[in-house]
C-alpha cells in the first residue's frame, strides 16, 4: 500500500461511507486518515465505524489514522413564532435573553457570555454570516442592531462573533463526553473546535492525558491573532476555512492559509487545509477546475494534508472525490517545479543535534543514490523533523509502537511501519534496509540512510547517522555496531 505522493488524504467518514466495503475502497483509494466528525452520528455509529477501520488496518497490514473532531459550543438564535422572518438592510433588530418566540423585530440568543463580551459597532453574523448586523447599543441582557445585510433568518439559525473573544469555553459538556468516549475507543487525534487561546488547547490535552494528540481548528479572527501560542500548545494545526471565511472578509483567508502552513512547518507540526475542497463533488462525479487549483494550492505551499469533509461523508461520490485527491498530489508532486518552490519554502531554526542530523539526511540523500530515508522513532519527533525538511527521497518512519505509527499517518512523507524494538544501531540498519525492500522502495543494489536515537527507545536522543546498504550481508561485513 505504497502512496505514489507525500501529501495526506482526510477522508470524513458520513452515511455515505459507513460500511466495511466503502471504507476499505476509500482507504485504498488514497485516504490516510479517516475524521470521524462528532457532530453527527452518536456513540453507536462512532463505535461501529472505528471497529470498522480497525478491522481493515489488521487486515491490510497498514496502519491507519482515526481523528475525531470534537463539535465545539454552538451558539444559535432561538425560534420563531412563524419559522422565519424576511430582515431588510438597515431596520433595527434586537437580540435577546427573553424565551418567547421571535418575530421580525427580535429573536431570543440564550447566551448570556454573547452580551457581556459585545460592544457597540461589534459584528454579528447569522446562518455563515448570510445575515449580517451591527450592534448599535447593547447591555447584559440584549444587543440593538442594525441589518447591514438582509435575507431570510429561521429557527436556531448559527451566530458568529467575530470581532470579540468570547468568554465560552472550547470544550462543551457534549465536548467533554465525546472526548473521554473517543479517547478511551482509541483514536489517535481530537481536533479541537472554537479555539480563540492556548488555554483551550491545555484543557483538552489535560482532559485527553497523552490518549491522543491535540490538533487545534483555526476558525476564528481570535486564534488567527493568537496563533503562534495556540501552536505551541498543540501537536497539529488544522486550518477551517469555513468559519475562518465567514468571520473574516472571504480574501484574507488565501494569505492566512499560507502562512500558518508555514509557520507550521517550521516547527515540525502536521497542518491539514480543510473545507470546501471538493465541494462540487458532492453532487457531481467531477470536479470544477478551481476546485482543482484549490487542492494543488495548497499541495504547492508544503501542507501535511488536504481533507474531505461532505464529499466523502454524504456525497454521491465519495470514492471518485478521494481518487481525484489522489490524482492531483501525484500530479503535482511529479512537477519539477513543485520541489522548487518546497526547497524554497525550507526555513525554521536549526539548534540542536537532532536538527543537523535530520538535514544531513536530507543533503545526503539529494546528492547522492539513496532511495529513501529511514528513521526510528520512539516518540514520532525524529519522522516529524525529518518531514519538515520536504527530502526529495521517501521517509520510512520505523516505530515499535503503533500509536506512533497512527499519529505519523498525518505527517508529510511518512511511510509507518511496524518495527520490533532493538538494542543494537546494527540490527536497526538490517530492520529499516528490510523494510525499505519490503514496502518497494529499494533492492539490494541500493542504499539507504538510516538515522536513530542512542541509546535506543528514549525519545528525542536522535543523534546517528549511517548510509548503508540494503544487502544485509554487506550490513554484516561493515560498519559500527
Amino acid at each position: 500500500m505504497r502512496r505514489l505522493r507525500n501529501v495526506k488524504i482526510v477522508a470524513t467518514l458520513g452515511p455515505a461511507s459507513n460500511d466495511y466495503e466503502m471504507i476499505r475502497a476509500l482507504f485504498e483509494a488514497g485516504a490516510d486518515v479517516f475524521r470521524l466528525n462528532m457532530s453527527h452520528g452518536d456513540h453507536s455509529e462512532i463505535r461501529v465505524r472505528h471497529q470498522i477501520i480497525r478491522q481493515i488496518e489488521k487486515d491490510l497490514e497498514r496502519p491507519i489514522g482515526i481523528l475525531a473532531d470534537l463539535q465545539g459550543p454552538k451558539l444559535r438564535v432561538g425560534v420563531f413564532a412563524n419559522g422565519e422572518e424576511e430582515l431588510e438592510v438597515g431596520q433595527s433588530f434586537r437580540l435577546d435573553l427573553n424565551d418567547a418566540d421571535g418575530d421580525k423585530s427580535r429573536v431570543q440568543l440564550p447566551h448570556k457570555e454573547i452580551f457581556e463580551a459585545l460592544e457597540a459597532g461589534a459584528s454579528l453574523l447569522v446562518n455563515d454570516g448570510k445575515i449580517r448586523m451591527k450592534v448599535i447599543e447593547c447591555g447584559d441582557d440584549f444587543a440593538n442592531c442594525e441589518v447591514t445585510v438582509g435575507g431570510t433568518i429561521s429557527n436556531r439559525k448559527g451566530v458568529n462573533v467575530p470581532d470579540v473573544v468570547l468568554p465560552v469555553a472550547a470544550l462543551s459538556e457534549k465536548d467533554r463526553k465525546d472526548l473521554e468516549f473517543v479517547c478511551q475507543l482509541g483514536v489517535d487525534w481530537l481536533a479541537l473546535s472554537f479555539v480563540q487561546r492556548a488555554q483551550d488547547v491545555e484543557e483538552a490535552r489535560h482532559l485527553a492525558d497523552g490518549r491522543a494528540a491535540i490538533l487545534s481548528k483555526i476558525e476564528k479572527p481570535a486564534a488567527v491573532k493568537s496563533f503562534d501560542e495556540i501552536l505551541a500548545a498543540s501537536d497539529g494545526i488544522m486550518v477551517a476555512r469555513g468559519d475562518l471565511g465567514v468571520e473574516l472578509p472571504i480574501q484574507n483567508v488565501p494569505p492566512i492559509q499560507k502562512r500558518l502552513i508555514r509557520r507550521c512547518r517550521a516547527v515540525a507540526k502536521p497542518v491539514i487545509v480543510a473545507t470546501q475542497m471538493l465541494e462540487s463533488m458532492i453532487d457531481s462525479p467531477m470536479p470544477t477546475r478551481a476546485e482543482v487549483s484549490d487542492v494543488a494550492t495548497a499541495i504547492y505551499e508544503g501542507t501535511d494534508a488536504i481533507m474531505l469533509s461532505a464529499e466523502s461523508a454524504a456525497g454521491s461520490f465519495p470514492i471518485e472525490a478521494v481518487t481525484t485527491m489522489n490524482n492531483v498530489a501525484i500530479e503535482v508532486e511529479n512537477d519539477p517545479n513543485y520541489l522548487d518552490i518546497i526547497a524554497a519554502q525550507r526555513g525554521g531554526k536549526r539548534e540542536s543535534v537532532a536538527d543537523g542530523i535530520v538535514s544531513a539526511a536530507r543533503e545526503i540523500a539529494e546528492t547522492t543514490d539513496i532511495k529513501a530515508i529511514c528513521c526510528f522513532s520512539q516518540s514520532g519527533t525524529t519522522a516529524l523533523l525529518v518531514a519538515r525538511e520536504r527530502p526529495h527521497v521517501p521517509i520510512i518512519a520505523l516505530t515499535p509502537l503503533m500509536g506512533t505509527a497512527r499519529r505519523l499517518c498525518l505527517s508529510w512523507g511518512a511511510h509507518c511501519v511496524m518495527s520490533g524494538a532493538v538494542e543494537r544501531f546494527k540490527m536497526a540498519v538490517v530492520n529499516a534496509a528490510r523494510a525499505a525492500r519490503k514496502e518497494g522502495f529499494a533492492t539490494e543494489a541500493d542504499q539507504i540512510v538510516v538515522i536513530a536515537g542512542v541509546p535506543f527507545n528514549q525519545p528525542g536522543t536522535t543523534n546517528i547517522l549511517r548510509i548503508a546498504p540494503c544487502e544485509e550481508r554487506l550490513i554484516f561485513s561493515s560498519g559500527p555496531e
